[in-house]
């Protein structure tokens, strides 16, 4: 069920500074300069909806919402992906075909 009014997103001069630094990082991850600048439009003084910064930015309302809640549940690390469910990949030198 959609909540009724977006979590207002304050930053500390701290936490701005480390999300504008993640966006012009060229060695960012790509998942985190996309998700970067949501938190910081979010943030303006303007504090405008979750629609006019996904118009503005190019994505759907529900993904500016997901990430503005996950910020405003655990910060800076809320950016990250979580966890997946399932066995993580194994890639191991021997199951690799030998080159004759």
């Amino acid at each position: 069920m959609p909540t009724p009014h977006a979590p207002a997103i304050v930053l500390s001069k701290e936490q701005r500074q480390d999300l504008q630094r993640l966006v012009r990082a060229h060695s960012s991850p790509q998942a985190l300069v996309r998700r970067a600048p949501i938190v910081l439009r979010a943030a303006d003084e303007e504090q405008p909806p979750n629609l006019r910064i996904a118009e503005e930015l190019g994505c759907s309302k529900e993904t500016v919402g997901l990430w503005r809640r996950r910020f405003a549940r655990d910060g800076l690390a809320g950016l990250q992906d979580a966890p997946r469910s399932g066995r993580p990949p194994v890639f191991s030198p021997l199951a690799t075909p030998s080159r004759p």
